[in-house]
């Protein structure tokens, strides 16, 4: 069997717990948090897996080198002594991007282009031939993180951001990314046993992930393309065994996926987005408007919603809020209902006392995921539990 190495995953602020608790359940081995990353071993197979499989991870890194950097020339030589020509062909293509936190290097782009000089330098003294630069597709692509004086260089396995599952063709003024939608619905604590709602379902993603999540469907079948199928390892065989392996493991889903909007457009985005996921067996889409809607039937129901932050959209937003909190007071009685804003002053004109809020960063903006339970027998709020 291959041997293990370590990887990283990198996440989203606030779901570290998450993306631990899926590599656990995925079986990945030395697994250790950090800030907006979890770091882990497994094989060739476990990173095909990850990538796969992972629902709130937005990367997965493999380190091949760490060292110390006092200078520029120190980075220079350090990449230039790495065996490149393990990783690359001469006459292949690569990108670099780097993050830096450091006093001494202040310009990420800046430290990319001098880590590719140094690798095609390397290719040119060698081979008489060098890579070329291609952003959109590379054979290999490079990340180059500096944490003040010490430097990792790893290979990006995923490519482009796993958010971007595949399904989605038509998008919404403000659509939400499908890693946050994931880890929302995971936050929520959903477990696929009961009926599900989106009230204001815009280009459909929450739904689309609630129900991946509900039967077990691994979040990236759907992608055309991930970084390590140009690397010189890729072995095709076992990333289809792995695919399999994953695909058995789906569940059957007994309950139902409701979404509402009041834009008709918006359903028509929803409605192919969820078509294109292979999922719209599981999920109902209707064009209404939540603030003239009740709850259907008796039975419990779980609802997660991303309702407009006033960032894009002009719309009042304390009136928006207060009629939020009038129709889960009047209509939905046996509800759990969760939405995450960014707009904290807003959420004060609910009416209604959250039983949670948990802190999240959505677009570099200051969120708040929050749950209001709405109890049964009555079609006016209970007292809110603490």
């Amino acid at each position: 069997m291959e041997n293990n190495y370590t990887m990283v995953a990198k996440t989203l602020f606030g779901f570290e717990d998450l993306l631990e608790r899926e590599l656990l359940q995925l079986g990945a081995m030395h697994i250790k948090k950090g800030v907006r990353n979890v770091s882990f071993e497994g094989d060739k197979g476990f990173m095909y897996k990850a990538n796969l499989a992972l629902r709130t991870a937005i990367k997965i890194l493999k380190p091949i080198k760490s060292f110390k950097v006092r200078n520029e020339q120190d980075l220079y030589d350090q990449v230039y002594k790495m065996p490149w020509h393990d990783y690359l062909k001469s006459n292949g293509t690569l990108a670099v991007d780097a993050t830096v936190h450091s006093e001494v290097f202040t310009h990420s782009k800046y430290i990319a282009l001098k880590t590719k000089d140094a690798i095609v330098d390397k290719f040119r003294d060698l081979d008489g031939e060098r890579p070329n630069v291609d952003l959109r597709f590379p054979d290999l692509k490079i990340n180059v993180h500096i944490d003040r004086n010490m430097c990792t260089i790893s290979l990006d396995s995923s490519g482009e951001s796993l958010h971007r599952r595949g399904y989605k063709t038509a998008t919404n003024i403000a659509p939400i990314n499908e890693v946050l939608a994931a880890g929302l619905v995971m936050l929520s604590g959903w477990d696929g046993q009961s009926d599900f709602m989106d009230p204001m379902c815009g280009s459909g993603t929450i739904l689309a992930e609630a129900a991946m999540i509900a039967c077990n469907i691994p979040p990236n079948l759907m992608r055309k393309e991930f970084a390590f199928e140009r690397w010189q390892d890729w072995d095709v065989d076992l990333f289809e065994k792995i695919e399999a392996s994953l695909l058995s493991k789906t569940r059957e889903f007994y309950h139902k996926i409701i979404g509402y909007d009041k834009s008709p457009s918006a359903i028509a985005k929803a409605t192919d987005n969820i078509k294109n996921a292979h999922l719209e067996e599981f999920i109902t889409l209707q064009h209404h408007d939540f603030f003239k809607t009740e709850k259907e039937g008796d039975a419990k129901l779980h609802m997660l919603f991303n309702p407009p932050y006033g960032e894009r959209l002009d719309i009042d937003m304390e009136t928006f809020y207060k009629d939020i909190g009038d129709t889960l007071k009047q209509g939905y009685p046996g509800t759990d209902a969760w939405f995450i804003t960014s707009n904290l002053e807003a959420l004060k004109h609910v009416g209604l006392r959250p039983s949670r809020k948990i802190h999240l960063v959505n677009a570099k903006l200051e969120a708040r995921l929050v749950k209001y339970v709405m109890y049964e027998g009555s079609k006016k709020a209970k007292h809110q539990e603490d």
